[in-house]
């Protein structure tokens, strides 16, 4: 359903979910207008046409990269018959109600029916406009590039209808959403609509902001995680020019300064005493035994069943935004404001508020783009850190996160143990059971609220359980009987979701051992996920990477192949790779080859992107990439020893394939990252002839 609204011009909104005493919410794009909502939906959109002819959706989600403005503006050029260039996405800032949360890959899938019906309620009541304008019946009239278009060639912009539009109740047309077979925009590969922006300076992020009187912002954080400040001599910091305040803080020592230099000058200049973290005698060995430990046993085998066994273990990872975490803050007595790129902003106002002592409603939270996440923004630890050191300083502030604050004191992906049986007889697998043990966070009240928001349940996609025996019905593969337990080690960490979550190693773990399983059962492997991969869907996939990726081609001594599947999200998708393990030392992917069912897809060039990201991370998280704990500290600080990989880590040739599709939009930014990992890792099993057990595989 979608609602208009009583405005200055015309303002459609899909309902809001809050009544005329939280209108606040609802993001007009004119201050002036009167926005008067009724009705329920998560989404909270609202569309306005101004005179200048300008279309404007305030997005309750935020851009991170992934392209998702583009990719909505996209639905609304569709509905609307507008040209894309008329169409402006900006960012809600936090809101009352409703659903602001970006993650979980649900994003399109989420936003493409209520956008799609909110800009065909605008068309229709803009065509109902220009009908009235011109005494003509609606039905003759037809609207192309943002103009109505009459039958006597006279034409309207939508901008010169929106004020006679806005008071239209009843349109003469339908309002209902075009079909498939009439998109003219979705669907078709469309460069970002803020490229030009991004490559020529003009996108601002937090740290491009000017903010009255914010000062830059550093904090001296302790050597180990959880450190605990002792004493600070600050007199030399206090006196060096530039320098405004310095305040202690949960996490260390902050310094404000004029600018960022001043402020990490007069931080190295402080003399602080730090006691250890609780973890000061703990080091990757002893926690990988920990996690060992942990896993359950599993139960007995099928009797006459002969056994493919596996253990994996992953490291602990930084999620590595190119962007630092960034915050600007400025509090006062009676309310506070707030500019940082936020993935669930309204937690994060009720996180910022509690922090400070103030109420909700007293805290404004404005949403800024980000550059890149991968889940480090579902937590907001910068932003409730820079409130408290604006509360303590008693002025605005800059807050920023240095790439060491982040990789040594940041959220991280957890570390993982996982053991796999595969009980196998007259030539098939008659039981699966994958049990795990993972870190899980203690690291006060804080990290478990945030920890919320964002962990999702077990996915019945995967070939395993998490914490439960899966019914037989279920899974990605007919494995006969699954079963598995999980368990886990509790270390006061601050951990993190990272992209595809606990997907990202237990699916990565299962693709390796279904290679496994067809080694042991003599059979290709491509051959043994066709004929047991439950999904028709799964299986094409799989058959388009085969057959485009020339599976079984000959290759130089030394290199290899390998596939990998994934499904979830409502899509499934393949992987492909080529790998020179000349060196099993410095192994290369040469060749990268992916397909994926993702129903209808807005912008193929932008899942080609994302499917070309899930490929690098895939690359750096089984070879190259993870964090290493040296005592209750982390040691990797910055791109150089965090070995993400480079320009000349990504594979020679890449190409990605998109399944035609009728069905609704799934999700995709997370989908390729397990895929890309298995094929990865599978590709080195059979390049070296070795079994890859730990990654990343340098560790």
């Amino acid at each position: 359903m979608v609602y208009s609204l009583a405005a200055a011009t015309l303002t459609v909104a899909a309902p809001l979910g809050c009544d005329s005493d939280t209108a606040e919410g609802t993001e007009p794009a004119r201050a002036a207008a009167d926005v008067l909502v009724t009705g329920t939906d998560d989404e909270m959109l609202v569309l306005e046409v101004t005179e200048a002819n300008r279309i404007v959706v305030r997005l309750p989600r935020v851009e991170l990269g992934q392209g998702i403005t583009t990719a909505v503006a996209m639905m609304i050029a569709e509905e609307l018959d507008a040209r894309l260039a008329d169409v402006d996405i900006p960012l809600a800032d936090a809101r009352t109600k409703g659903n602001q949360s970006t993650g979980g890959s649900n994003s399109v899938s989420s936003l493409y029916d209520p956008a799609r019906q909110l800009a065909a309620t605008a068309r229709a009541r803009l065509v109902t406009a220009a009908a009235r304008r011109w005494h003509v019946p609606a039905w003759s009239l037809r609207t192309s590039e943002t103009t109505v278009i009459a039958p006597d060639g006279r034409t309207a912009t939508y901008g010169s209808l929106t004020r006679s539009a806005a008071g239209i109740r009843r349109t003469s047309v339908s309002a209902k959403p075009k079909p498939a077979a009439k998109h003219k925009v979705i669907g078709r590969p469309t460069g970002r609509i803020d490229a030009r922006d991004i490559v020529t300076g003009k996108a601002r992020y937090a740290g491009d902001l000017d903010v009255a009187g914010a000062g830059p912002t550093v904090v001296a954080r302790p050597p180990t995680l959880g450190g605990k400040l002792v004493s600070v001599d600050d007199r030399a910091a206090r006196a060096m020019d530039g320098v405004r305040a310095v305040v202690k803080v949960p996490g260390g020592v902050a310094v404000v300064a004029d600018t960022f230099h001043h402020a990490f000058q007069a931080r190295d200049a402080l003399k602080v005493k730090w006691a250890p973290g609780p973890l000061a005698a703990l080091s990757d060995a002893a926690i990988r035994s920990r996690l060992r430990a942990a896993v359950p046993r599993p139960g007995p085998a099928p009797h006459g069943s002969k056994q493919v066994e596996g253990e994996f273990e992953f490291a602990f990872v930084s999620h590595a935004p190119m962007e630092v975490l960034t915050a600007v803050a400025d509090v006062r007595a009676d309310r506070a404001e707030l500019w940082f790129s936020s993935q669930t902003p309204m937690d994060a106002r009720d996180s910022i508020a509690s922090a400070v002592g103030l109420r909700a409603s007293q805290v404004k939270v404005h949403v800024m783009r980000g550059g890149g996440s991968f889940g480090r923004r579902l937590n907001h630890d910068a932003a409730i850190e820079a409130a408290l050191i604006s509360k303590a300083a008693k002025q605005p502030v800059k807050l920023m996160w240095s790439r060491s604050d982040d990789m040594r004191h940041g959220r991280m992906r957890p570390a993982s143990h996982h053991r796999i049986r595969a009980s196998h007889a007259d030539g098939r697998v008659v039981a699966f059971t994958h049990a795990t043990a993972s870190v899980n966070e203690s690291y006060g009240k804080q990290g478990a609220a945030n920890q919320a928001v964002y962990v999702r349940p077990a996915r019945a996609a995967s070939a395993r359980p998490v914490a439960a025996p899966l019914p037989s019905d279920s899974g990605l593969y007919n494995f006969g009987r699954l079963s598995g337990d999980s368990g886990g080690v509790d270390l006061a960490m601050p951990l993190g979701a990272w992209r595809s979550v606990d997907s990202g190693t237990v699916r990565t773990a299962e693709e390796i051992m279904v290679d496994e399983i067809a080694g042991a059962l003599s059979v290709d492997p491509v051959a043994f996920r066709r004929t047991t991969l439950r999904s028709k869907a799964v299986r094409a996939v799989l058959d388009k990477v085969a057959a485009a990726g020339s599976w079984g081609a000959p290759l130089p001594a030394g290199h290899g192949q390998g596939v990998a599947v994934h499904e979830e999200y409502g899509s499934c998708v393949a992987c492909l790779v080529e790998i020179d393990g000349s060196d099993p030392k410095k192994p290369r992917v040469t060749k990268v080859v992916m397909a994926a069912d993702v129903g209808t897809v807005v912008n193929p060039r932008g899942l080609e992107a994302q499917l070309m990201g899930a490929a690098t991370d895939g690359i750096s998280t089984v070879l190259t990439a993870g964090l290493h704990i040296d005592r209750g500290a982390v040691r990797e600080g910055s791109y150089k020893d965090f070995q993400w990989a480079r320009q000349r880590n990504a594979p020679l040739h890449f190409e990605a394939h998109i399944m035609p599709s009728k069905g609704d939009p799934g999700g995709a930014g997370e989908l390729g990252v397990p895929a890309a990992s298995g094929a990865v890792a599978n590709a080195y099993a059979r390049a070296t002839g070795l079994k890859p057990r730990r990654f990343p595989l340098n560790f």
